[in-house]
């Protein structure tokens, strides 16, 4: 039988991927509709708000252990394996420098994000943090890091991309990015349970038992690439048209691009070198700093649903600058004070915030007609985080403190320069981006 066709004419919300056609100053939407596109609901293994679950899973693996168990470890393997400050920052630079890799590599070959490559991936992050036990030599660490960073963003773009499809039946972004600070909450409260029973091989071991434990449900998804949330290729055509055509567009999207980047060059010395600021200030003792890399998941936890629902009174725009201001502050806390107090500010603004800045950056860019935006922020953003432990290495061997003031330096650029993007937006839309930019899970 024939694929049903079915034409509709209706205004419609432009961040939902649908290219406006103007009429009369009006926006409609032309969709095509195929038996085929539509959302799997038999087929798939997981259906609904159960996909945002799994996904959060995932997330949780890829991104909370997968990414940052190695910040609570790293003060411990400081102590035991002789590992310095200037080493610990060139083994993250390797891991973010996969995960730049792996984003890349998804966006150029967004076929690859299918089912069978996502468990390969898994079982690649998983054996690259086990192997990660066996020798603590800086090239071992860096080249391992690097390949777990590329995993850890196949699975990411994966989960994110599942979550986008299913969202009609239910699943959630919000609930898939809660998933992030979950996973960082339990590996604050494994280094502080294990860290004084297991060395720093064991936990390294124990990472890996985690991972593929939070992977398990992941498994489960149906998993689909950023592409299959496009309707067609005439529309991909459109969209880059207009992007071409209109100044206006350009300017938000390169602003956006811009701010994107800052936050992550800006916010990753934060979420590196947080823990073992405290360590180094407490005399070495990890468990303080592992009690604070808690704090950060647990507030990362419900941190995305209520910036979703900030976002939904006020707009996505505005709702991107207040988090980022708010992470700025944080970011600052440290920066002035080496106490516990100031520390514990930092923990919980970032906590409260890198995901959902996150989220929030990439639903900005899903409103402006660009093909494939999450994938091009995602690149963008991979770069920054890459060159933020490289760009404080120099002075991070004299003062923590002074690599939190350029920390704060960078993320306040990054407000500045999305509140431009938000106000070239509104260019874009004639209102604010968010009153048609409400956040949808």
């Amino acid at each position: 039988m024939a694929d049903l066709q079915i034409h509709t004419f209706s205004v419609y919300p432009m961040m939902n991927g649908y290219f406006p056609l103007e009429r009369n100053g009006r926006s409609f939407a032309v969709v095509t509709l195929t038996r085929t596109a539509l959302p799997p609901t038999v087929a798939a293994g997981l259906s609904g708000s159960r996909v945002g679950v799994a996904a959060a899973a995932g997330l949780a693996a890829a991104m909370g252990v997968g990414r940052f168990v190695f910040t609570p470890l790293l003060p411990i393997m400081t102590a035991s394996a002789g590992i310095s400050a200037g080493e610990g920052a060139l083994i993250a630079t390797g891991n973010y420098a996969g995960y730049l890799v792996g984003a890349v590599l998804l966006t150029r070959m967004p076929h690859l994000s299918r089912r069978a490559t996502f468990i390969a991936w898994s079982l690649v992050l998983i054996a690259s943090e086990a192997a990660m036990a066996m020798s603590a030599q800086v090239l071992w660490q860096t080249g391992l890091r690097f390949t777990a960073g590329i995993a850890s963003a196949a699975i990411f773009i994966a989960c994110a991309a599942t979550v986008a499809h299913h969202r009609r039946e239910g699943a959630s972004m919000g609930v898939a990015f809660a998933g992030v600070g979950f996973g960082i909450a339990i590996t604050g409260v494994f280094t502080l349970v294990a860290g004084n029973w297991l060395s720093w091989q064991g936990l390294w071991v124990g990472s890996a038992v985690l991972t593929a434990l939070l992977l398990a449900p992941a498994w489960l998804l149906d998993i689909r690439n950023e592409s299959d949330n496009h309707l067609s290729s005439d529309q991909t055509l459109l969209e880059t048209s207009r992007a071409d055509r209109d100044p206006n567009v350009r300017r938000a999207w390169r602003l956006l691009l811009s701010a994107y980047f800052a936050e992550g060059l800006g916010y990753i010395i934060v979420g590196t070198f947080l823990v073992a600021a405290v360590a180094a200030h407490d005399g070495g003792n990890s468990s303080t700093g592992a009690l604070l890399w808690a704090v950060v998941g647990v507030a990362a936890v419900p941190a995305t649903m209520i910036w979703h629902a900030v976002a939904r009174r006020f707009g996505t725009g505005r709702a991107l600058v207040a988090a980022l201001i708010v992470q700025c502050v944080g970011i600052a806390a440290p920066a002035l004070s080496e106490s516990t107090a100031a520390a514990l500010i930092a923990a919980i603004a970032f906590g409260a915030t890198f995901m959902a800045i996150v989220m929030l950056a990439v639903d900005a860019g899903k409103q402006l007609p660009i093909p494939r935006s999450a994938a091009a922020l995602t690149s963008v953003f991979a770069v920054g985080q890459m060159l933020g432990p490289l760009v404080v290495a120099p002075v991070i061997k004299d003062s923590y403190a002074t690599a939190f003031a350029i920390a704060a330096g960078i993320v306040a650029v990054s407000a500045v320069l999305a509140t431009a993007a938000t106000r070239s937006m509104r260019s874009v839309f004639g209102r604010s981006p968010a009153s048609g930019g409400r956040v949808h899970t």
